[in-house]
């Protein structure tokens, strides 16, 4: 019995291998697509807390791939084919519908990640990709040249088939490594892509946590869990020294802080982490400063003097902080406002504008957005994706060693890179 050859075979069923498929298809080739899960884009379906931030409305491609730090010498190939106005004409043509919120990130107008999955799902119907879902894979198979093996004549080796871990064969002309890394591990992204690439000869960085909320010491904080602020300014101090200073939003958490700001703050924090104790200043009105807010506490108190302290902070603070922010002055919250003395009220203007907290941690792998680390960039043609040491092989999405943002980036980074390996190695 001759055995079936694909044309494509993608292994993942995320956002960029759906994308590669989908696309290779749509050139005529017969794909398959092989998921280890039972359904497709589990992680997908979680992203932008179920809402799919799905890229970010920054048109001009070199200002968004100045986001990437080192790597957008690399990716502005595969962006030149393939940025966000192609990306969002792609969904918008599919018939979703977008819009765009604080930071220019993009979002399906239902809110729901199910909106993005089903276009890509459809995308692959009209193709006639077939999926192959509950299929973990245990290895590549190699089809080894004539050539004598050296390190520099790899590059004539072809990936001949993968092997399922029930020991089926899938045999294709290229092949697609759409794995993910190790954020979200519930969802499948194990860092399985990573032992094979490494197996291969490939160059792996070891990922860690790159978007990752932290973990906070201090107790007060788990008692805000569930509440957003708006336009804070945080401060990252070690020794007393300023570190890192950027504004935006923050979400308390049972065990400490996450939301976009921390997000992306969150690697460098983990970085001074290494070397000694860090603290987060929070000011939370950053529209005024020590003069204004002291004069504007003056107004208030005047205004309300006979009103309990406790009750006299919502001009300043929502009714959800205002509690903590009484306990944590100090001041009796039963005291009248014509009660507070001054030495209090510069006090509570102090604690206003720096919050001070205690970073204990950030969490694991296994909590993060995203992971830094993966294959080596220089082992990459990023006009294809192809892979330098096999021709027919080709990575995409966050199997790359890429750090990047929060704010519809790293799924910006799924739909460039699974469309220009799509197109490549689906021309049949």
């Amino acid at each position: 019995m001759t055995e079936q050859i694909w044309d494509v075979a993608v292994i993942g069923g995320g956002p960029a291998g759906m994308m590669a498929a989908g696309r290779a298809a749509e050139q005529g080739a017969r794909v398959i697509l092989i998921e280890k899960n039972s359904s497709l884009g589990e992680k997908l379906l979680i992203s932008g807390g179920g809402r799919c931030n799905f890229t970010n409305a920054e048109f001009d491609t070199r200002k968004f791939l100045s986001k990437f730090k080192d790597s957008d010498k690399f990716l502005f190939s595969a962006f030149s084919k393939w940025s966000v106005k192609e990306t969002i004409d792609f969904f918008q043509d599919h018939g979703m519908q977008t819009k765009i919120e604080a930071g220019q990130r993009v979002f399906p107008a239902s809110d729901e990640s199910q909106s993005v999955l089903n276009v890509l799902v459809d995308y692959m119907r009209s193709g006639n990709v077939t999926i192959k879902s509950s299929s973990p894979v245990k290895r590549f198979v190699k089809k080894e040249s004539s050539q004598e093996k050296t390190k520099s004549a790899s590059n004539t080796d072809n990936i001949s088939a993968i092997e399922l871990k029930n020991g089926e064969l899938i045999y294709a002309k290229s092949f697609v490594l759409a794995t993910g890394g190790k954020s979200h591990p519930e969802t499948g992204s194990t860092g399985d892509g990573f032992v094979w690439l490494k197996k291969l000869g490939h160059t792996i960085t070891e990922p860690s946590a790159s978007l990752v909320p932290i973990a906070i010491k201090d107790e007060w904080v788990k008692k805000l869990q569930g509440v957003p602020l708006e336009n804070v300014k945080i401060t990252v101090l070690q020794n007393g020294k300023k570190q890192i200073v950027k504004k935006g939003k923050i979400l308390f958490t049972h065990f400490g802080l996450t939301g976009p700001t921390i997000l992306n703050m969150s690697k460098d924090i983990g970085e001074l982490l290494k070397y000694d104790e860090v603290e987060l200043s929070l000011d939370i009105i950053p529209n005024l400063d020590y003069g204004q807010l002291n004069a504007k506490l003056q107004e208030i108190f005047a205004r309300e003097a006979t009103k309990k302290f406790k009750n006299s902070l919502k001009e300043l603070a929502s009714s959800s902080i205002a509690p903590v922010i009484v306990e944590l002055s100090g001041i009796n919250p039963d005291v009248t406002c014509n009660g507070i003395t001054r030495e209090e009220r510069l006090n509570l203007v102090q604690l206003l504008k720096d919050i001070r907290i205690k970073v204990d941690s950030l969490l694991g792998t296994d909590k993060a957005i995203v992971t830094s680390g993966g294959v080596a960039l220089n082992e990459i043609d990023f006009r294809t994706m192809q892979s330098k040491l096999f021709p027919n092989l080709y990575l995409v999405g966050d199997i790359l060693d890429i750090d990047r943002p929060s704010g519809g980036y790293s799924l910006q980074l799924c739909w460039t890179t699974g469309f220009v390996a799509g197109t490549a190695a689906g021309k049949v």
